[in-house]
């Protein structure tokens, strides 16, 4: 999981050498912290949290096919 989101959002921003992405695991559950640079924040969110939305949802269905949860958070 962390490295699938690490690959969109080094697809997404301008500065892909400041993307870091790390995961914490539970027993069912794991928790993916991804931290960009303050000027491409905007861009891992996009408009109204659209992209947010969109890269919690491919999260969601790539870790389900694997019978875990997993949750995004964007840290600022």
């Amino acid at each position: 999981m962390k490295e699938l989101i690490e690959y969109i959002a080094k697809s997404l921003v301008d500065h892909p050498e400041q993307v870091k992405v790390v995961e914490v695991e539970g027993e069912k559950t794991s928790v993916i912290e991804l931290s960009v640079a303050r000027e491409d924040l905007g861009k891992v969110i996009g408009k109204q949290g659209r992209t947010a939305r969109a890269l919690r949802t491919i999260l969601t269905a790539a870790s389900t096919k694997l019978k875990k949860r997993s949750v995004l958070e964007i840290i600022e």
